[in-house]
């Protein structure tokens, strides 16, 4: 393994999102063409999704050759060295179509598989949220700004976030039914971008399932950096997705998984 420090990845990882940023924002609210990757379901795919996603790619090949790639629109290139990128070039894609700002480019550094660092970056707004799991940031206009997630403790006292009500299946949204009552505020069709206001500390609690690698793994670092706690529904790593449930602290955490529990899958 190369002896790039965890800075100078984060720093490659900032080239990344800006490269992704460019490739993006010439398609935004622009009418981008729409493919759908899934036939029995509508699952969005946009020439801006593939420009980024390919943009990132070219940087990694030429400056780090021998890193993995794992991303969401072209294949898997094994590492050579233990190191690697998990890349979603627009987490949100139905929001992108929609022109709404609530998606983000998502890149993960990790280190045998497991993510070290991470950027949520929103190129449209200029937002970028970032961290390494022992501090998380936010670099908007200029100026960067430490994140501290909330100190909420209890469901009736949080505000919580899934992208949609609906993509809880049988068990899971008997679950998820049944905590919506107990929450003070609950809000939706935020993606990615959520886990970014828990680190912020405006959201308390994400729980959501379904979630692909290049989904979930540059969140850990930023909500993990900012204080806060990210697992799957059984309180195990989330770093392969699935079921995940990310809290500003320890007892609303703990919490959530109590009411989640009946509905937890193995990892």
């Amino acid at each position: 393994m190369s002896a790039f420090s965890l800075s100078e990845d984060l720093e490659f990882a900032f080239r990344l999102a800006d490269a992704a940023g460019e490739a993006i924002l010439p398609y935004f609210r622009a009418g981008a063409a729409i493919d759908n990757k899934e036939a029995a379901a509508f699952d969005p795919v946009t020439e801006a999704d593939r420009a980024s996603e390919a943009a990132m790619r070219r940087l990694i090949a030429e400056h780090r050759p021998g890193d993995g790639v794992l991303g969401e629109e072209f294949d898997t290139l094994p590492s050579a060295n233990g190191r690697g990128w998990t890349l979603d070039p627009i987490d949100g894609t139905r929001g992108f179509i929609a022109g709404t700002t609530a998606w983000t480019v998502l890149i993960a550094h990790t280190r045998e598989g497991l993510p070290r660092v991470g950027v949520i970056d929103q190129p449209h707004t200029g937002e970028r949220f970032f961290g390494d799991g022992e501090t998380a940031a936010l670099a908007h206009r200029g100026v960067t700004t430490p994140l501290r997630v909330s100190g909420k403790t209890r469901l009736d006292e949080a505000l919580m976030a899934t992208t949609d009500p609906y993509l809880f299946l049988e068990t899971e949204a008997d679950v998820f039914a049944a905590m919506r009552p107990d929450l003070r505020l609950i809000r939706y069709g935020m993606d990615a971008y959520a886990y970014a206001l828990l680190a912020a500390g405006g959201v308390d609690l994400v729980v959501e399932s379904g979630l692909k690698p290049f989904d979930v793994q540059a969140l850990i670092p930023v909500v993990t950096g900012a204080g806060g706690i990210i697992t799957d529904w059984s309180g195990n790593p989330a770093h392969k997705g699935g079921q995940v449930v990310a809290a500003a602290t320890p007892e609303l955490h703990a919490a959530a998984l109590e009411r989640l529990a009946p509905a937890a899958r193995p990892a």
